[in-house]
């Protein structure tokens, strides 16, 4: 027993260390990342400092190199903050996400860009995709699919009209809790407020816990936590970012019907993004209104051996009872076999719309 102080003291200085080494190193690297940044502006004034591709190759790198003890998606999200202060030093991340402030999509922003990014709440998703083409920001982020309810047809239809471009994915795994403020009765929950989608995904739950509540359906989870702060007799479905922010209970976690219940993100900007190595490419196409248009859109990546990932079909604004099909396939849009793959498409269909090819979510 005599012993034990000496070592515990022993490995505390030890620690002490070590975050002496690890604090002079990112330091170092902060440096490196300035001249990097400066040699970019001296050869191009509007040079990009983000490059998502680069981002997504120094993560896997890092992944790949770890060795434990942690995990290596917590060594990741380290590097990703490191990387993400480190930009900001030199030009912060501007990125639009659909709001307000505390719902999921600013909680995937955050994910992907680091908290260093600027992020900036917009009221619907048509908004973000104006920001982003207007230039007022770098970036957008919006919701694409959910693992529980399928697609959200608002991001698609919004990619019909816009020039954007998808530069990245970020799959965000999905957690509700009930919420409650401290005026709350919690024997007298005679309402709840969440999102439509929310209320979906956690429907077995309410019919068990809360069948004679009313379930009253607003834009975002975060606006339905604002909602609780002024009524004694609400409750909110919501995530842990509102919970925070918002300063609410949690009087019930995870309460959503499918433990795996995820909704992927969708990053949009004004570039297209170099192969990372392990890519993913999204399209959308217009078929002529025939027999077998479908086998033809399809053969030629059955014939190519090209991954389909995602397929989901639109009626066309052009006709009645025409459809377009957005599709997501593996590969990036320089590789051959993608090329040639794109082409045959191009001959088959009344319309091709490459909306970008962009490295595989990390995170």
């Amino acid at each position: 027993m005599s012993d034990t102080p000496i070592d515990l003291d022993a490995l505390r200085q030890r620690i002490d260390g070590l975050d002496g080494e690890i604090l002079r190193l990112i330091s170092e690297r902060a440096q490196c990342a300035g001249q990097v940044a400066k040699v970019k502006t001296d050869s191009d004034p509007d040079a990009v400092f983000y490059r998502p591709e680069r981002e997504a190759q120094v993560l896997r790198r890092i992944m790949a190199l770890n060795q434990g003890p942690l995990d290596a998606e917590e060594m990741a999200r380290l590097f990703r903050e490191i990387m993400s202060a480190c930009l900001a030093l030199e030009k912060p991340v501007k990125v639009a996400y659909l709001g307000p402030e505390g719902t999921f999509t600013q909680q995937a922003a955050l994910k992907h860009f680091g908290e260093s990014a600027v992020s900036l709440p917009m009221a619907a998703i048509d908004e973000v995709f104006r920001e982003v083409e207007a230039g007022a920001v770098n970036y957008g982020v919006v919701p694409v699919e959910n693992s529980t309810e399928g697609v959200v047809n608002h991001t698609l239809d919004s990619f019909m009209d816009s020039s954007m471009r998808i530069c990245g994915e970020v799959v965000l795994r999905i957690h509700h809790h009930l919420l409650v403020s401290s005026n709350t009765r919690r024997d007298k929950v005679s309402r709840v407020y969440s999102h439509p989608q929310s209320f979906a995904q956690c429907r077995k739950w309410l019919d068990a816990h809360y069948p004679h509540a009313e379930r009253v359906p607003v834009s975002s989870n975060a606006e339905a936590a604002k909602l609780v702060k002024t009524e004694w007799h609400s409750a909110a479905i919501a995530g842990d970012m509102a919970a925070k922010l918002y300063g609410l209970e949690k009087i019930a976690e995870t309460i959503e019907d499918r433990p795996d219940n995820s909704t992927r993100f969708l990053i949009i900007g004004n570039q297209d993004v170099p192969s990372s190595g392990e890519d993913k490419t999204s399209i959308v196409v217009a078929m002529r209104n025939q027999p077998g248009a479908l086998h033809d859109l399809l053969e030629p990546f059955h014939r190519h051996q090209i991954d389909l990932t995602r397929l989901e079909t639109r009626p066309s604004r052009s006709g009645v009872w025409n459809y377009v099909f957005f599709i997501d396939f593996s590969g990036h849009r320089d590789d051959a076999r993608v090329a040639a793959v794109l082409e045959e498409v191009r001959l088959r269909c009344a319309e091709l719309k490459v909306l970008g090819s962009y490295p595989v979510g990390v995170l």
